[in-house]
């Protein structure tokens, strides 16, 4: 397929983005609320290690365990949605996060928060690896309109979730966790409401397929790359509210406020700004362009950590630059190989979500350690270390780009999958 006709056919996708089943609608709701559990807890970190009286690594473990439990457990989501079904493994997913957003909300110290966030983590891996599947699988319009729509739900959560966060954290900083267990209840109702069960049975798929998957060169290269990329993602989310203390930013509103800016900017250039790069480039090329950009704006948020208005601009200019990568490397991932798109997901969400993991109390440790824009350098040295590996291992990705690759060069590229 030519670039030219890729762009037409994404086009076209983009146009029928608002024509979708009814059953797409309601993952993508229960796609926004999910993603509001990354950024729910930002606005409320200081209070927690306030009124808790924990440390700020302390506190940024509660990003940890949920990312670190979220990202192993998204190695065995297609293992169990092929044997039980998509609806039945999203509405365990839903309960998982119900349960543990509440558990958490009554806790009374950070300990047991960071035990409930880990198992928030594995009802959060169980839906959101079979969500973006299923909605990839059901969605009108094309793998590109498909993906547009999981993004813009992203998008949209992760804006919502530190708004949301600082207005129930003004009252208390157990408001968010209830606020979150009640809406996934809505959401678990509209999944049971509006999604069919498939009646054909799943094909069963090896628990091994994952880690297989990974010997793709093709989707080890883009889940490389994708676990350096959201070392600095998570930097930006997690560390700034602790830069942002110093400052007289602590308060959970001004927080929600700030971050809610930085969801909004990444909605944006994720849904219109990143469709509108991969029509006219390739989808490598915007990688190889946008991420040294991320790396400059990072190493802007370190130069400039001293000032409120200057680091509140890299955050908002951070979340632009996000939003583009998130839609781009996942197209890549649904795209660039003949995988499952279950397994594809779930080996690349694993490995992306680990790098997430590591982020947010390394940051604390390196602050604490050196100076309070050392996080920042180091988050700019591994989207750096991102992009290397997307420039060096861009002949594998040609079939992201729309080129069609040989018979005998397609069978060495699929390599060890789930075969």
């Amino acid at each position: 397929m030519t670039r030219l006709e890729t762009g037409a056919v994404a086009a076209s996708a983009t146009g029928s983005i608002l024509h979708q089943p009814r059953a797409v609608w309601a993952v993508a709701f229960a796609c926004v609320i999910a993603f509001m559990g990354i950024g729910l807890v930002d606005p409320i970190l200081p209070a927690i290690a306030h009124d808790l009286q924990a440390t700020p690594t302390e506190t940024e473990m509660l990003f940890t365990s949920y990312l670190l439990i979220t990202g192993v457990a998204m190695f065995f989501t297609s293992w169990l949605s092929s044997r039980i079904g998509a609806k039945r493994t999203l509405l365990i997913g839903l309960s998982l996060i119900v349960v543990f957003a509440l558990a958490a909300g009554l806790s009374s110290n950070v300990e047991s928060i960071i035990g409930f966030r880990a198992g928030w983590g594995l009802g959060n891996a169980l839906f959101i690896s079979t969500a973006l599947a299923t909605i990839v699988g059901a969605a009108s319009g094309g793998t590109s309109s498909a993906i547009i729509l999981y993004e813009a739900a992203l998008g949209l959560g992760i804006a919502i979730g530190p708004l949301l966060g600082g207005l129930l954290g003004s009252v208390s900083w157990r408001g968010p966790f209830f606020g979150t267990a009640t809406l996934m209840a809505i959401g678990f109702i509209g999944i049971v409401v509006l999604m069919k069960t498939d009646a054909r049975r799943p094909e069963p798929t090896p628990v091994s397929a994952p880690f297989r998957a990974l010997a793709n060169p093709a989707l080890g290269v883009l889940a490389a790359a994708a676990l350096f990329y959201n070392i600095g993602f998570f930097v930006l989310l997690a560390y700034t509210p602790f830069a942002l203390i110093p400052l007289g930013l602590g308060s959970a509103v001004t927080l929600g406020l700030i971050f809610f800016g930085w969801g909004l900017s990444l909605a944006v250039t994720s849904v219109w700004v990143a469709p509108l790069l991969t029509r006219r480039l390739p989808r490598t090329l915007v990688l190889r362009l946008v991420l040294p950009l991320l790396a400059v704006d990072l190493v802007g948020a370190a130069l400039v950590v001293g000032s409120a208005p200057g680091l509140i601009a890299c955050v908002i200019v951070g979340g632009m630059l996000l939003g583009v990568l998130n839609t781009v490397l996942t197209e890549c991932v649904m795209e660039a190989t003949d995988l499952p798109r279950s397994v594809a997901s779930s080996a690349y969400s694993g490995v992306r979500f680990l790098g997430g993991a590591i982020a947010p109390p390394a940051a604390t440790l390196l602050a604490g350690a050196y100076a309070a824009s050392t996080p920042f350098f180091a988050a700019a040295a591994s989207v750096l270390v991102a992009a290397l590996i997307v420039v060096l291992g861009r002949k594998r990705l040609r079939r992201a780009d729309g080129v069609v690759v040989g018979a005998e060069e397609e069978a060495d590229a699929i390599g060890a999958g789930d075969r």
